[in-house]
């Protein structure tokens, strides 16, 4: 008997919109890491502790390694040569498992590409890096959550 914890089937897709609005999906992708760090720390006093709290800026990265086959790797180089913002989104292509039905990192820009070495064997890759000034995350259930708060003015 199989255990459903350890069965995960989802597979999923990366895709890019350009500043033109037109979609690409991102193929083949060998890994798409997004980090989103929120980080706070508690404002001590020598009279006691917890007096407040410091909240530090939102920091939203996000890494991809891209085999560079295929035009993906082109179009992303490209992106970062010039310095265009476009749009990440990351879907479920196949089963139903997976967390959140979409997450999308907005205005993003790539501030690093490493290229691997060609060999003789395999396909080379190339991974990309960068970072995004807004996420959109929508779960299973509908449920959108957005970040960083923008701020009130």
């Amino acid at each position: 008997m199989t255990n459903p914890e350890t069965s995960w089937n989802t597979r999923l897709t990366v895709h890019y919109t350009d500043d033109k609005g037109v979609d690409h999906e991102i193929s083949p992708i060998q890994s798409f890491t997004p980090t989103f760090a929120t980080t706070a720390e508690p404002l001590h006093s020598i009279e006691r502790t917890h007096v407040g709290v410091v909240v530090q800026p939102y920091s939203l990265t996000f890494s991809m390694t891209v085999n560079a086959i295929g035009p993906a790797s082109a179009q992303l180089t490209a992106l970062a040569l010039n310095g265009t913002e476009f749009s990440i989104s990351l879907q479920e292509k196949t089963g139903n498992d997976w967390s959140f039905s979409t997450i999308v990192l907005r205005r993003c820009v790539l501030t690093s590409a490493s290229p691997t070495a060609a060999t003789v064997t395999g396909a080379p890759q190339a991974t990309f890096s960068g970072f995004s000034m807004q996420v959109d995350a929508t779960d299973s259930h509908g449920a959108k959550t957005s970040g960083p708060p923008q701020a009130i003015g």
